[in-house]
């Protein structure tokens, strides 16, 4: 006999409590009123689905409102949070329920996610768009070079600073594709200082770069005080983000967190590919980086994707593209685009020049993957001679993605 289907409906703000112990226990934390109080501030209740059982959530699946700058433009996003199932309902097909309905209620042209397991999402055609390099810098063995322009570093709680936190975020996030808006309620839980988010090191600190023209850089970071046998500091700075609008701002912030007296580290867990720290450092093995996965991004309506981008050469290229889940998407597609003109995509009957799945133009959606690895791989078939290339340059950007949060 077959199990009973569980109910999944659409949230209410009443559920809050329960789905916030569902997520603590299975994202294995303990809970936490304050940062569960930061949660719910930026929970959109109409927006998440939950599973039941009885009286008792079971599965929860959720996204935020916000846009994501992509090459050459910004686009709304949905951004998947927040989802769990209660370890007692697992291997009942409540995640596949939930995030297949999911992505027929986004209206998004695209969803964007961090992937608590990278071996899940793949199935829901979501392709790996963005990397990250996670650094834990020997910071007492490098040197950076000194700014050019005199500037002055300006301390402060990030509450006191947060006008000029938010300023230079929006003046910057644009250019880099991968970084989303930030509502009031997300600068609130960016700034979310817990005993949850401090895990045991210190509150959490900010810092302002202020150039000629104003305020142009800024970094956030915390510190883990912390001894060696013999009594010398061996102190650890944790960087939470550094925002720069130039090199100058970019240097010394940097050059700040590299002096923090007492220690001898920097962790910091979200640069970018091309990160300028590895082509200033004295000594690029010193900042021990390790290569990880960022942003999973998800193509819900082909046309408008891929219309809302710009591309670096022009391209004209008909991709016949296969999606299980959204049927919608699946056929011809014919792309055009020149650098200095908005893209069109549009349905055709033409023949096809790439074969790919819906998990591919995800995958190379904000230029961090390019369509000539995913061909290495088997992932995309070129059906036209030369139309690889051409498109794949096409697809390429200035600046590698990154995002300099987890969502």
């Amino acid at each position: 006999m077959s199990e009973i289907e569980l109910p999944m409906r659409v949230g209410t703000p009443d559920d809050w409590d329960t789905i916030s112990s569902l997520l603590f226990a299975a994202f294995h934390s303990t809970h936490d009123q304050e940062a569960s109080d930061l949660d719910r501030a930026i929970w959109e209740p109409e927006r998440a689905l939950v599973t039941t059982d009885g009286d008792t959530i079971v599965g929860h699946a959720a996204a935020f409102t916000r846009d994501m700058a992509v090459p050459g433009n910004v686009v709304p996003a949905a951004h998947v949070t927040m989802v769990g199932v209660a370890p007692t309902h697992r291997r009942r097909g409540l995640l596949n329920r939930m995030m297949r309905q999911q992505l027929r209620d986004v209206t998004e042209p695209i969803a964007v996610l961090w992937a608590s397991e990278s071996r899940i999402y793949g199935r829901f055609g979501y392709g790996l768009a963005a990397y990250r390099l996670e650094m834990a810098v020997e910071s007492a063995e490098v040197r950076l070079p000194a700014a050019t322009s005199p500037a002055r570093l300006r301390a402060g709680t990030p509450a006191a600073l947060r006008p000029e936190l938010v300023k230079v975020y929006d003046q910057v996030r644009a250019d880099r594709p991968g970084w989303s808006s930030r509502p009031e309620s997300t600068w609130a839980y960016v700034l979310g200082d817990t005993a949850w988010h401090r895990g045991g090191n210190t509150e959490l600190r900010a810092v302002v770069h202020e150039g000629i023209g104003g305020v142009d850089g800024y970094a956030l970071w915390r510190t883990r005080g912390s001894w060696t046998g013999n009594s010398n500091p061996n102190g650890e700075v944790h960087v939470r983000e550094v925002t720069a609008a130039n090199l100058d701002a970019y240097l010394a912030l940097w050059r700040f967190l590299f002096g923090i007296d007492l220690t001898r580290s920097v962790h910091y867990g979200h640069a970018a590919v091309d990160e300028p720290l590895l082509h200033l450092a004295s000594d690029p093995r010193r900042l021990n980086t390790r290569f990880s996965d960022s942003l999973w991004v998800r193509v819900v309506d082909i046309g408008g994707a891929l219309a809302a981008r710009r591309y670096v050469a022009p391209v004209d290229v008909v991709f016949e593209v296969t999606d299980e889940l959204l049927p919608e998407n699946a056929g011809r597609w014919r792309l055009t685009a020149t650098p200095d003109r908005p893209a069109t995509c549009t349905r055709t009957e033409d023949p096809a020049d790439l074969a790919c799945d819906i998990r591919d133009l995800g995958a190379a959606y904000l230029g961090g993957t390019t369509l000539t690895a995913l061909a290495a791989a088997g992932h995309v078939r070129e059906l036209t001679a030369g139309a690889l290339a051409s498109a794949s340059v096409a697809f390429g950007w200035h600046r590698a993605p990154v995002s300099p949060e987890v969502f």
